[in-house]
Parts: structure tokens; C-alpha cells; sequence
């Protein structure tokens, strides 16, 4: 069965197609063949692919699968001196039709992508391959280009901040390599151009040559969105699904606001200041009330009388006092720093589910300025939203989706109801030798910390790597402080090293390297053992703590034991990690309770704690089915007003 768009609904269609395993072994039979052709003769077959495809046959059919799959195949060999696994033709077939391929890290994702990214770039609406950063889509782009160039495609690297001209310029490519959020970003900004665009008057485009004029300003930069091919999908459309994308502008380019509204902080910027005041004379329980879980802050009815009371009567506001103040309680509260924001020329943002660092990601609503208040920084003038959509509705504009991962199987189901996709697992090239040790659990982190750096001290000593995976910025810190307090050197990545991330992380499995970084540090890039390392047990990871999601823990323990190589994983809990404080503050107390002298509780609650992660990911998946519906609501009602203008 294959799962098809048609119109603006996803159907299952039935087919009789080749199973994607063997239609694998069938190019590689075929692939020998292409051997002898010149790099001329090489490019000739494409070419009679191309004609082929824009004459009428489908980009995803056997027969044209069949056809270019052994150039692709070829293409790599000559240009990469890879010869193409038979798993990785088995994801890139699954790709090329439309499906998720969960294949396990280290299985060469990047390379299986050439199949369907060069069957769609033979189409005249291209393909856009979507990576969760611009570095990975450098890499990969640059790895790729000389294959898709003797096939006789264009590729190119969709800049991030560029010109409007050479962001088209990109997007002409037969194939787009981006970060996924630009790809938004750039639609957002062509729905904001279209609503700025004039309305045009009959004669005006004639006058307009005659004068010189130009109206790029408005021309989208986008073309059509035919396929997109989505690396770690399940990071773009779960994991950061509950964030939308959202372009904001200065408030003197964007779109006019309301009547009567202030423009600028500059206005309004002792309010930050004088609710920090009244936030701090406020008392929880008394006046108001925290959810750490939503991130929120409620009023009590005396709380919201003495917020009443405290509002300034000359200071102009842009919002209800109240919202200040509730504001300056979340940024107290609720927002740690070096956990989801760090401070460094500025606030910025840290990615609760990646640990990276973003510079143009800002809170709205006047928080992001609490938090500059709270951490004695000028507040910084506010944007205004000119556009707004959510990741999961942006990419179902395509025409067809595809995407990959190793961890999509526990959110299959949500990828089925939502966008009609189905999930392939691919077999492994050789037989996972990852071993995993049972679960230590403590009753405060402090003494959790302290079982760490013993067990990565013994284990540097006999020469093993160790990658130490921290959900936090802060958690990395102090574990990378303690081992250099014991004597053993460690390489600290957490967002603040962004350019020596990769090379830093491929070192991680050398003999005795301690590497310590965010969960999703480096993500993408391959960790080989250093010789004498497979001896010793591979690359063994830690996992500081329990993510609230069961895919993060996966993703992490995926980085050792790639390819058939030794590996080991380990996770340690305390009962004051925050998926136990916040969601089963019960399981804290009996952690506490019924730990040893030493504070380690010997016992396995490895059912209670997955049963915990299944609830909250459901929790969180109901918020992100609920986005998606007031994002479509919202889509048909500018529909509505604006017609074709909203996309």
C-alpha cells in the first residue's frame, strides 16, 4: 500500500509495486552495468530520464526508479568511492515514494537521499531536501553536489539571510539543500510580500517597464513546493512541532499595526522594569499560582487586585499590566538561564530538544523582554508578526513528503493520522552489537553527578571513550567541571561551540576520549572508533537523564555502536530530574525514600518510568494535534478574506 496526496487530503491508494527490498536488489544487479559508460554516456542516461519524467512518467514509478537508481548508484561510486548499501537504496526508495524510512544512525541517511532527490529533481517542480540546521545542509549538499552534477542536476545551498535575488537564484536548483525553518521562513516571507503587494490597476505593468521600475520586492522567492525530503523528520514534525514558525519584523517594516497601538520598547521599556518590582512582592500561593509543566502563570483574585493597584499611570503599555507582570513571574520562575536561554551579547534562545543555540529566535509577547529585564539587560526593542504558521501545516503544502530517521516507530501512529505517512523500518547493514546496562536511579542529582564522574573515570582509565549526553547546558557544565576537578581532561560541546561541534563529536570515539555535550550535540555526524577502541567495548554513551520523549533517549544511545560496532548505554535518574518533578513528583518521593545510605536506589523502575514518558508524550501530542486545527482554522479564515493571497 502506498499513502498519496490528492488535493488537500492524504488517501491510501492500493498498488502493485515491487516491495521497496526488492526493488534494492534489483538495482544492484543492474548497477555493474553502468560501470563501463563514460562520464558523457553517464550523463546521457540521465538526460533520457529527464525526458522521460517531464513527458509523463512518474517520478516514483518501478520503471523509472529502475532507470536511475543504477546512475545514482554509479554517480557515488566514481564521484564518493561509496558503493551504495542495499539498505540504503531500500530508504531512498521509500523516500521516492512518499513514505518515512526509520533507519538506524550511522546507516549513511545522507547518501540514501540521492536516489529520491535526484528521481524528484528530474521533475520540472524540483525537490527540496530539509536538514535541522544549515550546517548539516552544507555538508550534505557539498558531500552530493559532484553526484548530482554528473547526472546533469543543478544543486544548490539555500543561503540563510541572503538577497532576495540569490535566494532565487537557489530555489531555480533542480535540487535545494536548507535548514527546514528557512524553507518556512522563506513562505512566510512571500505570503507577507503578497498581502504589501499594490494592487494592480490595468496598464500599470506597461507603465512600469516603460519607467525602470522593478517589482522583485514582491516576486516570491520560492518556486513551486513539489517534493521535500525531510531529514530527522521526526525532530521537525514532533519534537519542535508545538513551536511555530513565526516572522516577526521591526515594527517600522512590517505591516501597519492597530490603531492606538505603541510602537517600540523604547516606549514602554520602564514597564519591564517596574513589574519586576511588583513581581517580586508578590507571594506563590498568595497571589498566584505556577504550572512548570505549561510554562504559565495564573493571578489570584487577590494577586490580580494588588497587580491592579501597582499599574503605572503615566508609563505607556502595549498589553494589560497584568500581562507584564505575569510576564516578569514566568521569567523568574519558569525560565532558567542556561537551560532554555543562555546570556551572551543579549538573550538567546536555547532548543529544549537539540541544546543548540539560536540567534534570530526570540519569546513573544513581551516575555523575551522580561527576560532581559530579569538579567539586567536594556530591553530590547519588539518585533511585530507579519506572518505565522505551524511546521506540521507548512510542510503538507508539499506536493509530496518524504522524510527519514532513526527513531520514527514510537510516533508512527501520529505520522499515519496527521500527514497519511507511513513508517518503513530498513534493516540494519550488520547486526547491532549495542549493549545496554539497567538503569541507575539516586535520590538527588548532586549525588547522581558523583556516579557519573566515577563510572567515566574508570572507564577513561581502561582507555574507553565515553560520550556523556546532558538534556541541558547547565547539567553539561557542572558534570565537565567535576571530571576536570578529578583530574580527566573532557571536550565540552553544548550549543556554545557551534563550529567545532562536528569535528569535536567524530573525535568522541578515539581511546580514552570524554567527550560531554548536549543530547543532540553534533547530531549527524559519524563517530568511528579509534583503533584498539572495539576492544575495549566500543564508544560507551551516558545518558545524564530520562527526556520526556523516548525517542530523544533512542537518538541519544543511536550515537555509539554504528555499523556493527561494539557499544554500550546507560542511563542514570535522579528524583529531581525534571520529567520526574514535573510529572510523577510521587516516583520522586519514593526514590528518595527508599534509597540506600550511599543515595542510590538499587531497584529497576524502568516500566514506571517508560509508562511515564508514554503519558506525557501523549500529552503532547494531543497540544500538537490541537495547534495544527487552530492553524487550519486560521488558514480558512484568511482564506476567506484574502482568497488566494494566504496560500
Amino acid at each position: 500500500m502506498l499513502f498519496r496526496k490528492t488535493g488537500n487530503r492524504f488517501g491510501l491508494l492500493p498498488t502493485g509495486r515491487w516491495s521497496a527490498s526488492r526493488l534494492a536488489d534489483e538495482i544492484l544487479r543492474l548497477a555493474p552495468d553502468r560501470e563501463g559508460l563514460s562520464d558523457q554516456e553517464l550523463l546521457g542516461c540521465a538526460a533520457d530520464c529527464r525526458c522521460s519524467v517531464r513527458g509523463g512518467a512518474e517520478a516514483d514509478a518501478d520503471e523509472t526508479l529502475l532507470a536511475v537508481g543504477p546512475l545514482v548508484f554509479e554517480a557515488i561510486r566514481r564521484h564518493l568511492g561509496f558503493r551504495l548499501y542495499a539498505v540504503q537504496l531500500h530508504a531512498g526508495i521509500v523516500l521516492a515514494r512518499g513514505g518515512i524510512a526509520e533507519m538506524a544512525t550511522g546507516e549513511g541517511k545522507t547518501l540514501a537521499a540521492a536516489l529520491p532527490a535526484a528521481v524528484w529533481g528530474l521533475t520540472e517542480s524540483g525537490v527540496h531536501v530539509a536538514t535541522v540546521n544549515q550546517f548539516l545542509a552544507e555538508r550534505d549538499h557539498r558531500q552530493l553536489r559532484p553526484v548530482y552534477a554528473a547526472l546533469g542536476l543543478s544543486s544548490a545551498l539555500l543561503p540563510e539571510q541572503a538577497a532576495l535575488e540569490e535566494k532565487r537564484a537557489a530555489y531555480r536548483a533542480d535540487i535545494v539543500y536548507a535548514s527546514g525553518y528557512e524553507l518556512g521562513f522563506d513562505y512566510l516571507r512571500d505570503q507577507a510580500a503578497l498581502f504589501r503587494r499594490p494592487v494592480s490597476r490595468l496598464g500599470d505593468g506597461l507603465l512600469a517597464s516603460l519607467r525602470g521600475d522593478s517589482a522583485s520586492d514582491f516576486a516570491p522567492v520560492q518556486r513551486s513546493r513539489g517534493m521535500c525530503i525531510v531529514d530527522e523528520i521526526d525532530s521537525v514534525l514532533i519534537d519542535e512541532a508545538r513551536t511555530p514558525l513565526v516572522l516577526s519584523e521591526p515594527p517600522g517594516d512590517a505591516m501597519a499595526s492597530p490603531q492606538g497601538t505603541r510602537r517600540g520598547a523604547e516606549s514602554d521599556g520602564d514597564a519591564y522594569e517596574r513589574a519586576q518590582v511588583v513581581a517580586e512582592s508578590l507571594a506563590l500561593g498568595r497571589d498566584y499560582r505556577l504550572d512548570p509543566r505549561k510554562k504559565s502563570v495564573e493571578l489570584t483574585e487577590r494577586g490580580l487586585a494588588a497587580v491592579t493597584e501597582s499599574a503605572p499611570m503615566k508609563c505607556p503599555l502595549r498589553r494589560p499590566w497584568a500581562v507584564y507582570v505575569q510576564n516578569a513571574l514566568r521569567a523568574e520562575h519558569l525560565l532558567q538561564r542556561d537551560v532554555h536561554y543562555v546570556v551572551d551579547d543579549g538573550i538567546r534562545l536555547v532548543d529544549e530538544f537539540t541544546g543548540r543555540i539560536f540567534d534570530q529566535r526570540v519569546l513573544r509577547g513581551g516575555l523575551h523582554q522580561a527576560v532581559e529585564t530579569k538579567e539586567r539587560l536594556s530591553p530590547s526593542p519588539e518585533n511585530l508578526t507579519s506572518a505565522k504558521i505551524c511546521r506540521q501545516r507548512f510542510f503538507s503544502l508539499y506536493q509530496t513528503l518524504s522524510g527519514m530517521t532513526g527513531t520514527a516507530s514510537s510516533a508512527r501512529r501520529e505520522f499515519r493520522r496527521l500527514f497519511g505517512r507511513k513508517v518503513d523500518q530498513v534493516p540494519l547493514a550488520r547486526p547491532s552489537r549495542r549493549r545496554y546496562y539497567p538503569t541507575r536511579y539516586f535520590a538527588a542529582a548532586e549525588i547522581k553527578y558523583r556516579a557519573i564522574c566515577d563510572d567515566v573515570l574508570g572507564r577513561h582509565r581502561r582507555g574507553q571513550p565515553v560520550l556523556v549526553g546532558s538534556r541541558t547546558i547547565r547539567n553539561s557544565e557542572v558534570i565537565a567541571e567535576l571530571l576536570r576537578k578529578r583530574g580527566v581532561p573532557c571536550q565540552l560541546l553544548n550549543g556554545r561551540q557551534d563550529l567545532a561541534e562536528a569535528t569535536a563529536v567524530a573525535a568522541a570515539g578515539r581511546m580514552g576520549a570524554v567527550t560531554v555535550a548536549t543530547n543532540m550535540a553534533g547530531r549527524g555526524t559519524d563517530i568511528r572508533l579509534g583503533e584498539g577502541v572495539a576492544e575495549r567495548g566500543g564508544l560507551h554513551v551516558i545518558g545524564v537523564e530520562r527526556h520526556e520523549s523516548t525517542r530523544i533517549d533512542q537518538q541519544l544511545a543511536g550515537r555509539c555502536a554504528r555499523q556493527g560496532d561494539p557499544g554500550s548505554v546507560q542511563f542514570f535518574v535522579s528524583a529531581e530530574d525534571d520529567l520526574i518533578r514535573l510529572y510523577d513528583f510521587r516516583l520522586g518521593f519514593r526514590i528518595a525514600k527508599y534509597a540506600a545510605a550511599d543515595g542510590e536506589l538499587y531497584g529497576n523502575l524502568d516500566k514506571r518510568i517508560n509508562r511515564l514518558q508514554l503519558r506525557v508524550e501523549g500529552r503532547h501530542a494531543a497540544e500538537r494535534a490541537e495547534l495544527l486545527r487552530q492553524d487550519q482554522q486560521l488558514n480558512q479564515l484568511l482564506a476567506q478574506a484574502a482568497g488566494i493571497r494566504t496560500g
